[in-house]
């Protein structure tokens, strides 16, 4: 028997007028918050006041931690607050949405998930990436998906636009990963088949919404561009992972994650965000493929919107090429659907080398 849980949504700018009417067929009396700090700061205020009236208590209000470790998760397990709660109200980006979903998955508790930001499709997933303490990566878990996703489009306009920049770069690899895990791994169910439909939607609305919705972040600007990308990025990667991630079957990434969960591990001057890191993994997977006409329009659009076509924009060179490549062999991606290592590491120096070019003109 297999079960598939996906996320139910509201979106706008009064979304979370909705949590008392969406809380109640659950029977919940107490919930606990668990987010980032600035997310808690945007949108709590909110949250409570929407629970005004409703009869539901809420038990406390914690910041998850900076990164979505297993020592975070067992801390917040641990907490009586969070203990006594019916419901995890998870706020905040990809890190403290997982790290909720975690706590609330070890708990068998209820979560429902307030994206402050959309980064990634963390919000609506059943799929939670888990670091070392180092901030390299460990391992993913597998919770389940939050009942419900309020997404607040006004709290998502007034974050900073670092964070709707990076979730463009990380949905932008969504449809290429997808239908090239799928290619390679024939015949495909139902579910699979479904879970590459709603991939194929993805990329099209980051080209056409993605300038004018950044620009409107920048104004605090809850648009029609802002709803569409938010909504591209938590709703449908979220559908899309949910669907490709099978006990039986693994289509949700390849070459773009690769390469991300493996330079977590090398140590190098500066912050740098998934989706930003995952972007260039997109241009290493149409170099690994020679596919020069996708690799061309990905490559411009990323240029446009200032995200990264060289390795050098990540703080790498290609001396790193050799330890991302080791690493990237130690990842679940290309556990579940091996690649040449080889041409892994060709397709990362040719990408960089044809940013630098593009970067010349």
């Amino acid at each position: 028997m297999t079960t598939n849980y996906m996320s139910n949504y509201t979106y706008g700018t009064n979304a979370y007028d909705e949590i008392p009417e969406v809380a109640k067929p659950y029977g919940i009396k107490k919930v606990v918050f668990i987010g980032g700090k600035r997310a808690l700061a945007a949108a709590e205020p909110k949250a409570r006041k929407a629970l005004e009236g409703s009869g539901i208590e809420v038990t406390g209000s914690f910041v998850y931690g900076v990164d979505s470790t297993q020592t975070n998760i067992d801390r917040l397990v641990a907490t009586p607050e969070v203990k006594e709660a019916d419901a995890v109200f998870g706020f905040g980006g990809g890190k403290a949405l997982d790290t909720a979903k975690m706590v609330a998955d070890e708990l068998d508790k209820v979560i429902f998930s307030f994206p402050t930001i959309c980064s990634n499709c963390a919000a609506g997933t059943a799929i939670a990436v888990i670091y070392h303490d180092d901030g390299s990566f460990d391992r993913y878990g597998f919770p389940k998906a939050a009942k419900h996703l309020f997404i607040d489009t006004d709290v998502i306009a007034k974050a900073p636009v670092e964070y709707f920049w990076a979730g463009i770069g990380d949905a932008l690899s969504k449809q290429p990963e997808v239908t090239h895990v799928q290619t390679c791994a024939l015949p495909i169910s139902n579910t699979g088949a479904l879970g590459v439909a709603i991939a194929k939607t993805v990329s099209e609305p980051l080209f056409k919404y993605g300038e004018q919705g950044m620009d409107d972040v920048k104004n605090d600007t809850p648009s029609k561009a802002v709803e569409e990308i938010a909504l591209d990025i938590l709703v449908s990667t979220g559908y899309a992972s949910n669907l490709t991630n099978q006990k039986d079957f693994y289509y949700n990434s390849w070459h773009a994650h690769a390469f991300y969960n493996s330079t977590t591990a090398i140590k190098r001057e500066g912050t740098y965000l998934h989706g930003q890191i995952v972007s260039f993994g997109v241009l290493v997977l149409f170099a690994y493929f020679h596919e020069e006409e996708e690799f061309k329009k990905y490559q411009e659009f990323n240029k446009r919107i200032g995200l990264p076509v060289t390795l050098g924009e990540l703080g790498l060179s290609q001396d790193d090429v050799e330890e991302i490549t080791k690493g990237a062999m130690e990842t679940n991606e290309y556990r579940n659907r091996p690649f040449d290592p080889e041409k892994f590491s060709e397709a990362i120096r040719r990408a960089d080398e044809l940013g630098k070019q593009l970067l010349e003109k």
